[in-house]
Formats: structure tokens, C-alpha cells, sequence
């Protein structure tokens, strides 16, 4: 089994390559599905992305609202992509 995701699994570009070194932590799940996604899970899967994204498991006190503020945005957007996918063909209806 593999280590959590937390800055250190993180992997980070190379000035000037774009090629990735280092371990990535894939644990950010497909929400997509027929039934609607609890908002905790969508939640989760935000914190995830920014925690990968900025490289802070937790952010300092200096960078709680801006980190807290992606949270919400990230969650918002992922819950609107939700609601606006087209399910796909042969998908089941609740």
C-alpha cells in the first residue's frame, strides 16, 4: 500500500522540462456517477486537489483564507460540472 498524499509525494516540475520527477499521489477519485455525489465527498476531493496544488498539507496562518477560499471555489465548480454533465450513453437513471 502507498504512503497519504501530503506535500512530500507531491511531484514538482523542473524549471525548463516538462517532465515530472518524483512520486504523484493519484487518490483524488471520479465523482461522476448517476447518483448525485454527497457534498462530502466533492469537498474531499477539492481539499485534495488544492493540498496537491499548493504543496501545503496545512497551509500556515498566513495562507488559511487564500488555501480555505480555493476549497470553496474548487468544490462550487466541481459541484456545477456535476449538475451540468450530460450522463453518458446506456447510463442508468436513478
Amino acid at each position: 500500500m502507498g504512503r497519504p498524499c501530503d506535500a512530500t509525494t507531491l511531484a514538482l516540475p523542473v524549471p525548463g522540462k516538462r517532465r515530472y520527477h518524483g512520486r504523484v499521489c493519484r487518490s483524488i477519485k471520479t465523482l461522476r456517477s448517476p447518483e448525485p455525489v454527497p457534498d462530502d465527498d466533492i469537498r474531499a476531493a477539492a481539499l485534495q486537489f488544492v493540498r496537491k496544488v499548493s504543496g501545503y498539507r496545512q497551509p500556515s496562518a498566513a495562507n488559511r483564507e487564500a488555501f480555505d477560499a480555493a476549497v470553496d471555489a474548487v468544490t462550487a465548480s466541481t459541484r456545477h460540472l456535476l449538475e451540468d454533465l450530460t450522463p453518458a450513453r446506456g447510463a442508468r437513471a436513478s
